[in-house]
């Protein structure tokens, strides 16, 4: 199974009729895709009424990838609301159960930042989130290049086989030591996720300036781009049974679209999204 969504529901202009209250828009979001990105996790550890109220907005079949907090993957700048690691990672597994009463976590997205390198006491690191994270699902996204240097890259991905971590393959520009190449592997028999930040070389690298979060992820993938991407994920198909496949490039308003186009280039269908406003009648 493929599943093919976008990366937040709030921002997907194209997704909504005007005036559209962000309470509902979860629920239409529904309609045109069975997965999303929750990426206010990662700014604070949510409230459990915030899960219990997205969990109940959507099918029974739909399934969110949760974001890991901020300072469980060392992004935080400033001091920690929380006295010990193991407390913060209690705090936020505590947060994740309303999607694991309903059966909708897909799993949770650990997010490294691009200067954390490949180098032992990372290495500790990363063990020990899998270990804090008991049995969920967990899936990693590096972005510093070194942990597929080639000859570090064949030990990365068995590492991350022996500890069950979910592979993250990326489509990001190729922009020096702060990205990573496509490495087409899963690590994981059941699941694999795949996240598209575009190729924006000129606005990857504009780290410094005020609007770069405007600028970083301004792409809008072409047909052809996405057909080659069609045949990696059926490459990826006979690795890993569910592929997640998640567009992170909004900076432009795209995500959504190239989220469909893709949908039709493959030819999935989905029988379980949400009723639609525009199928009501």
């Amino acid at each position: 199974m493929i599943y093919i969504g976008v990366t937040g529901w709030g921002d997907h202009d194209s997704l909504y009729g005007p005036g559209i209250p962000a309470r509902e828009k979860l629920s239409e979001y529904a309609g045109h895709f069975p997965t999303v990105e929750v990426d206010a996790s990662f700014y604070a550890i949510q409230p459990i009424k915030n899960a219990e109220r997205w969990v109940e907005q959507v099918p029974e079949d739909f399934r969110f990838v949760v974001k890991a907090y901020q300072g469980m993957t060392g992004h935080q700048r400033g001091g920690s609301p929380f006295a010990t690691a193991e407390e913060m990672f209690t705090a936020f597994k505590e947060s994740l159960t309303p999607y694991l009463e309903q059966n909708k976590l897909a799993m949770v997205l650990f997010q490294f930042p691009p200067w954390f390198d490949c180098k032992k006491e990372n290495v500790d690191y990363v063990r020990f989130c899998k270990k804090e994270m008991d049995a969920l699902p967990c899936a990693i996204e590096f972005r510093h290049q070194s942990w597929y240097m080639p000859e570090l890259r064949e030990k990365t991905l068995a590492f991350l086989t022996e500890e069950g971590w979910i592979h993250t393959v990326c489509d990001e520009p190729q922009a020096g030591s702060g990205s990573v190449p496509i490495v087409l592997e899963a690590t994981h028999p059941e699941k694999t996720l795949v996240r598209f930040h575009g190729r924006n070389v000129h606005g990857w690298q504009k780290k410094n300036a005020k609007n770069w979060r405007e600028v970083r992820y301004l792409y809008k993938y072409n047909r052809q781009e996405l057909g080659e991407w069609a045949l990696m994920l059926k490459k990826l198909q006979q690795q890993s049974k569910d592929l997640y496949v998640l567009f992170n490039n909004n900076s432009g308003g795209d995500a959504a679209g190239n989220a469909k186009e893709l949908i039709e280039i493959l030819g999935v269908e989905y029988d379980s999204l949400a009723p639609r406003q525009l199928d009501l009648f």
